[in-house]
């Protein structure tokens, strides 16, 4: 016996056409973002560009004094540069700020308003960073004794700037240059101890 053949009465469901339209939409989008993937990549590889940088090019230890009491006086010259590698575009440095600290005792906060670096150059800033008459602590004015003795004096620099720069027209990029170092002199003469002491990556 043939077997019967079931006919449906209902008609199929056509596809909402809001569901058409997302779809196109969602492949429009996902169509330029790989676009401005493949744009940025190739703007990234003939720009190639760099990240700006501060380092101490040079210091100077110009005064240095402690009392019996412990009351420490120093006078010290740092010349902090910032640097623009780019060929192609200007930075901008702002939030500049960085202290210079003895024992761990803050002794100079050395600061800069917002400045530009223009492509490819260079900014030097000469900080000359006179003290207050500080009170050390007996360890502290020790510590400070015993590196005159040695003609040896040690400092702490410590801070940060924020700079931003364009990749051509693509993108605009805001980093944050950290400076850590330690600035040691020769306290007889003032001389600078130089080593490296620079936010660029190693």
């Amino acid at each position: 016996m043939a077997p019967k053949t079931k006919f449906s009465t209902h008609r199929e469901r056509a596809t909402n056409p809001l569901v058409w339209c997302a779809a196109i939409i969602c492949t429009i989008l996902t169509v330029a973002v790989i676009i401005a993937g493949i744009v940025t990549f190739i703007g990234y590889l003939v720009i190639h560009p760099r990240v700006p940088y501060v380092s101490v090019m040079d210091a100077h230890l110009d005064h240095i004094q402690i009392d019996y009491a412990g009351i420490l006086e120093i006078q010290v010259t740092i010349l902090i540069r910032a640097q623009n590698g780019n060929e192609k575009a200007h930075a901008s440095f702002s939030n500049s700020s960085y202290s210079l600290s003895l024992n761990g005792e803050v002794v100079a906060q050395l600061v800069a308003p917002p400045f530009e670096v223009g492509k490819n150059s260079s900014v030097d800033f000469n900080y000359v960073v006179p003290s207050s008459p500080i009170p050390l602590r007996p360890d502290q004015a020790e510590d400070v004794d015993t590196g005159l003795k040695k003609d040896l004096i040690t400092f702490d620099l410590k801070g940060s700037t924020w700079v931003r720069w364009r990749i051509g027209h693509l993108a605009s990029v805001r980093f944050l240059c950290r400076l850590e170092c330690r600035l040691r002199f020769h306290p007889l003469n003032g001389t600078y101890i130089p080593s490296r002491c620079s936010s660029k990556a190693k």
